[in-house]
């Protein structure tokens, strides 16, 4: 059943990757440039608000959106194949950092668990922290190879409970601060060598004034870690979509500023900032909860808290990296720049492992290269994020111009009409500033601007080869074994055995037939509430000398054609579908008897080319009289076309 989900479960499912960055942002922000840390990162969180409204105009063009499809319509295949290498390596960094990170966390634990029992703590956290990670990273991939999701539900749970440990860490450290009193860190730029990279080397590119502040919000910017799954889950959002996807927008902004913003912030004024860099570099949230005013047990309690709650928003940001570096891979592949090698299906799971595996192992060979140091992952991370970020706000400004017909929901703010043209002065703003990080950061982190090279590079590389085959492949008319539409097709010889799925009160029958005449499932899925109506999408496959049932036949083209666009109908209103495909030899008795098993109240089809409204309602009628009924069943037949209806109560 294709389903869809609330605003809430969609918040849940981005902040489990944008709201893990809490964890070491901060820390790895510190390192780099000193004690202004907190006022960057608290800038960035506000930024963030403006990302995500850029993404709210992305999604409201594209259902099937995302990095990919938006630099795609604006610039073409090239570029995209460029701007989702980069965004690949988000996704692929994400694993590592995360898991690394909940590993840190939970070696930093152990040794104050350690050390409070008195015994001497003498391994290394980062080594564990590798460990960790690795042995992480494999559970995951064998989740994701069984065909493990994102589930919405479970998420809710994770960032109720990572809430919860954020509101007791935010009251705890307003009542120190209140004790204590305080004062504000200082705005100070204090640049390592290493954060400087080539830029020590250039004599007019000092880390004063504007530039230095850009340096700083470029070191800073991985906080806006997971952004991207904002349009990964915008196709699964219920109706209305644009507007429960600002509300997703809204609860995603609050919940990081007060987390990722307001916390770090806080840390910042309660930590002595040479303990930050000696002790809580790492674990900068746990060292904010020793070091809140109290007693030591119950400091060590929330810091256990605050190491479980951080475990649990790891390792949900760890299975998105799998979950969205396979969607975004699987997208490219159905435009054919990812060979159909990379796609093919596990015999026993019906996923496609070889990608999955892929990622698996680029993670755990990043996590054993990284030896455990997150600081390294932070400036690689960073390249990722920054530069996907920059392809789709450029894209943005340039649909402006390139697509002026092109219907969009909601626009980015500030924008001055000429002639036909919206001038988007805002999203060119947002623009300047990226680009001007973007350069910065590709100075000031050699390491991370190289690994980001040769991974975009690589992965350019595969995509043009895998284009160039699949271009050869198809003039030569190969036959192709996998089809473009990867489907997990569930077979059953009864209708009955479906019927458990069918919860809701109210239930449609939605005959279907041609991919291009959908007319009359467009106008259901407009007008009725899903909430409490099954819509049931059927396919009468008509063959011969056979009876209604789910035999062996083999699914076509014009098949999958009909359900591919019947799923981008129902992701486009946001609601819940059940396609369903049988094979008869005779369609209309087909449609009578799976109606009257699933007990509908309405059927409702398109208008016959060949044969007219009037004919199909009588055929439907006869057929409805030839079951066997033992009561009296009630169902309104409907047939609808452009600007008119017939019905008939059967």
């Amino acid at each position: 059943m294709l389903s869809f989900i609330s605003f809430w479960k969609a918040s849940a499912i981005v902040l489990c990757d944008f709201g893990s960055s809490a964890y070491y942002s901060g820390g790895i922000a510190m390192k780099a440039y000193g004690p202004a840390f907190p006022w960057f990162i608290l800038g960035v969180m506000l930024f963030a608000g403006v990302m995500l409204a850029v993404y709210v105009e992305s999604c409201s063009m594209f259902v099937r959106g995302g990095v990919y499809v938006v630099v795609r319509h604006a610039m073409g295949k090239f570029v995209a194949k460029i701007a989702v290498s980069a965004l690949v390596f988000d996704y692929v960094l994400t694993g590592p950092i995360s898991a690394i990170s909940a590993g840190l966390y939970i070696s930093y634990l152990a040794k104050s668990l350690m050390g409070m029992a008195g015994v001497e703590a003498s391994f290394s956290p980062n080594m564990l922290a590798v460990v960790f990670g690795v042995a992480v990273i494999s559970y995951f991939w064998k989740a994701n190879i069984r065909g493990v999701k994102e589930s919405g539900d479970t998420n809710v749970k994770i960032v109720l409970f990572v809430a919860f440990i954020a509101a007791v860490l935010l009251i705890w450290s307003l009542l120190t601060v209140y004790v204590r009193g305080f004062t504000l860190p200082p705005f100070k730029l204090e640049f390592s060598d290493y954060a400087l990279g080539w830029a020590k080397d250039i004599s007019w590119l000092k880390p004063v004034g504007m530039i230095g502040i850009f340096m700083a919000f470029g070191h800073s910017i991985l906080a806006l870690s997971g952004l991207e799954s904002m349009a990964q889950v915008y196709r699964e959002i219920e109706d209305p979509k644009i507007p429960n996807l600002k509300k997703t927008a809204t609860i995603v902004f609050l919940f990081s500023l007060l987390f990722t913003g307001v916390l770090t912030f806080l840390s910042a004024i309660i930590i002595p900032a040479e303990r930050i860099v000696g002790e809580y570099s790492e674990n900068l949230l746990s060292g904010l909860a020793l070091e809140l005013h109290g007693p030591y047990f119950a400091r060590l309690g929330l810091q256990v808290l605050v190491v479980i709650s951080g475990g649990l928003i790891l390792m949900g940001a760890v299975n998105t990296s799998f979950v969205g570096a396979n969607g975004i891979l699987n997208r490219v592949a159905e435009d054919g720049i990812l060979h159909d090698w990379f796609r093919k299906l596990h015999p026993k799971y019906g996923t496609t492992s070889r990608i999955i595996t892929m990622v698996a192992l680029l993670q755990i060979t990043i996590i054993i290269i990284s030896r455990g140091d997150i600081f390294l992952l932070g400036q690689a991370y960073a390249f990722g994020v920054m530069w996907s970020l920059i392809f789709d706000t450029l894209s943005l400004v340039v649909l402006r111009f390139k697509d002026t017909e092109f219907e969009r929901e909601w626009l980015f703010p500030f924008n001055i009409r000429v002639k036909r043209y919206q001038v988007p002065v805002g999203l060119m703003a947002v623009l300047l500033v990226l680009l001007i990080t973007g350069t910065m950061n590709l100075i000031t982190k050699p390491t991370a601007t190289v690994m980001g090279l040769i991974f975009t590079a690589a992965f350019f590389t595969i995509f043009q080869v895998s284009e160039k085959m699949n271009e050869k492949k198809a003039t030569l008319h190969v036959e192709d074994e996998e089809a473009e539409e990867k489907l997990n097709l569930k077979s059953e010889a009864d209708i009955n055995t479906i019927l458990p799925e069918l919860s809701r009160p109210n239930r449609i029958l939605v005959p279907a037939r041609n991919p291009d005449n959908l007319v009359h499932l467009k106008q259901i899925l407009k007008t009725v509430d899903d909430s409490t109506t099954d819509i049931i999408v059927l396919s009468a496959k008509v063959t011969k000398n056979m009876e209604f049932g789910r035999e062996e036949n083999p699914v076509t083209d014009e098949d999958k054609d009909l359900f591919r666009n019947v799923v981008l109908m129902a992701e486009k209103y946001g609601k819940t579908v059940k396609p369903m495909l049988v094979f008869s030899n005779d369609p209309f008795l087909s449609i009578a008897q799976v109606a009257y098993a699933a007990r509908v109240s309405e059927i409702v089809m398109g208008v016959s080319g060949s044969v007219g409204a009037e004919i199909q309602l009588e055929k439907l009628a006869m057929a409805w009289g030839m079951l066997q009924k033992e009561d009296g069943l009630s169902v309104k037949a409907r047939v609808i076309w452009q600007g008119r209806e017939m019905s008939y109560k059967l």
